[in-house]
């Protein structure tokens, strides 16, 4: 496929990348996945979103718009979050098919060709298993944790919501750009819109170059925006705890009463109480930071900001 032809050539697939603070893996990811893609035959475009980098990575790419034909480069004014990266891909990618991918090389370009082979087969969405993943403990356990929260809250079944190595057809993405809430996880989304979805299993290898952009705190955040954004049944789970609670009280309450009239006035237990108090105090501060996380949202929703602000496009035909 010449040059000419990934230029003007409507797009089969876009692979969409989100980019911060990855000026040491530009090189290396651009040597491995262009010829993973070209090796396709199709039309692509290869879209880059740089998420307010501090480092040369715009630079980087804006050279890789002049020395590759077909990638294109969005560059954010700020610092929005990977998914709000995607999105922005999402809505100025053309591709039948579109292929989100970490910059990270964590996840080899080389599977690309076995995603879109599903996606050809019938599936609209195509998600990914990390085997023989290369990460520390605490990042294996906090991702088991969200899998396993989410499917058992959403009523999804995914067994991998952290590896962005994911296939849309375009229809799902379509979808997904009339979707305009302030915070969202893709992988999640995704699957709400998909009626044939699959998972595959694919490679994973150690990180190189700079390190992972979540924090435990950005793990708690997503956890929280999982289940708040997907589901109503964190509510539902502390209004029926609060009935439930409401009805051992009142039964504890009454043995009490019997139990005063019969075995008369005494003091012991005392600190058994404040157990059981300080207990369900923990509790009803839990349940009113659940109401919180639903408040906050309802009002990052009203305020209507822009989701992210786009300084300048690179490589996109006018």
């Amino acid at each position: 496929m010449d040059n000419d032809t990934i230029r003007t050539e409507q797009p089969y697939l876009s692979i969409v990348v989100p980019v911060y603070n990855e000026e040491g893996n530009l090189g290396p990811l651009m040597e491995r996945l262009y010829p993973a893609v070209q090796g396709i035959g199709r039309p692509f475009e290869i879209l880059f979103t740089n998420d307010g980098s501090r480092d040369r990575s715009l630079e980087i790419l804006r050279r890789m718009v002049q020395q590759y034909p077909g990638v294109k480069v969005i560059e954010f004014n700020g610092n929005f979050g990977q998914h709000m990266a995607i999105l922005a891909a999402f809505e100025m990618s053309r591709g039948e098919i579109v292929i989100t991918l970490d910059a990270d090389l964590q996840n080899p370009p080389e599977e690309i060709p076995r995603l879109v082979a599903e996606i050809e087969k019938g599936h609209d969405v195509v998600g990914t298993i990390r085997q023989k993943r290369q990460d520390s403990f605490f990042r294996k356990f906090a991702s088991r944790i969200v899998n396993i929260t989410t499917n058992r809250i959403t009523g999804m079944q995914m067994q991998d919501y952290g590896c962005m190595l994911r296939a849309y057809h375009r229809y799902v993405v379509d979808n997904i750009n009339r979707c305009r809430e302030s915070t969202t996880f893709i992988p999640a989304l995704a699957q709400t819109f998909a009626s044939n979805p699959t998972e595959i299993q694919v490679g994973h290898a150690e990180r190189v170059e700079g390190e992972s952009k979540y924090s435990f705190y950005s793990l708690i955040r997503l956890n929280f925006d999982l289940m708040t954004g997907f589901s109503v049944v964190p509510l539902q789970i502390f209004a029926l705890f609060g009935i439930s609670t409401a009805l051992f009280s009142l039964v504890f309450a009454l043995f009490l009463l019997v139990r005063r009239f019969i075995v008369g006035a005494e003091v012991e237990g005392v600190f058994t109480l404040f157990a059981i108090l300080f207990f369900f105090v923990g509790i009803i501060i839990f349940g009113i930071g659940i109401v919180g996380e639903y408040v906050g949202r309802i009002y990052q929703e009203v305020r209507k900001r822009p989701r992210y602000v786009v300084r300048q496009t690179y490589g996109f035909e006018e």
